[in-house]
């Protein structure tokens, strides 16, 4: 049965993506355990609202792991201690009476702070807009059902299709690495047919936005995999370095 717990929270604050930020210590009592971390945000934000005091600033906006924008960085884990969730699924009850909780936005150069906890992601639409998308000539496209795919493919591209983007890959990897990203991005296509006329070129245009933007490599410490809230598996990133070096070579 749920109860109410008594918190501390250490949050980051910063007034804008050139000032200097700081923790900040707030005290929060009578917590529901079945609320959200999102829930117990807002009612830190109710309390500071009331006493004159600016709230904090988080993004949020589906609330039910679809959207990937809750993206905080909480006990040293993206999305927190929990497994498979996003920030907005999980629960006070995965957190003790008494406990002091430390709350940040993604540490990446790829997604550098707006203000407090919010931070700028538009580094991964970028990359998508470089090469992953498919494109089709209007008129006489066979139906998609009439494409024979073998449903190990299908399954597999559709696994891949289930990364949301939310960069805590990125924010796990010590490398600041978005592989995992944009090897997913890249996966749900190049398995199936509609993606394969653009492989060559896909490939090379993302890696290459990628480290235009300022993230790293990845050496496979597989801490994305273990952090991704929607379980993306890092043969993703074997199956990228295969297309961009088959586009090389076919260069």
């Amino acid at each position: 049965m749920d109860k109410n717990i008594d918190i501390t929270l250490k949050v980051w604050r910063q007034k804008g993506p050139k000032e200097k930020g700081a923790f900040e210590t707030y005290h929060l009592k009578g917590i529901s355990q079945g609320s959200s971390f999102l829930e117990m945000l807002d009612v830190l934000n109710e309390q500071l609202i009331n006493e004159g005091k600016e709230p904090v600033f988080f993004d949020h906006d589906c609330r039910e792991g679809i959207c990937g924008m809750c993206s905080l960085y909480i006990n040293g884990h993206p999305h927190g201690p929990d497994s498979a969730v996003t920030t907005c699924q999980l629960h006070m009850r995965k957190f003790k009476d008494g406990e002091t909780i430390t709350v940040e936005p993604w540490r990446s150069a790829g997604f550098p702070v707006i203000r407090d906890l919010t931070v700028d992601r538009q580094a991964y639409d970028k990359i998508i807009q470089a090469g992953g998308f498919v494109s089709v000539n209007t008129g006489g496209v066979p139906d998609a059902n009439a494409i024979p795919i073998p449903k190990k493919d299908a399954d597999l591209a559709m696994d891949a299709a289930a990364c949301i983007g939310c960069g805590a890959c990125a924010a796990a990897c010590k490398n600041g690495s978005a592989m995992l990203f944009v090897s997913a991005k890249v996966s749900q296509l190049a398995l199936l047919p509609q993606g394969k006329v653009e492989a060559a070129r896909r490939a090379k245009a993302m890696i290459a936005k990628m480290d235009e933007l300022g993230f790293g490599n990845c050496t496979n410490t597989r801490a994305c995999e273990t952090e991704c809230p929607k379980e993306i598996s890092v043969t993703n990133i074997a199956r990228l370095n295969r297309e961009f070096l088959s586009a090389k070579f076919k260069d």
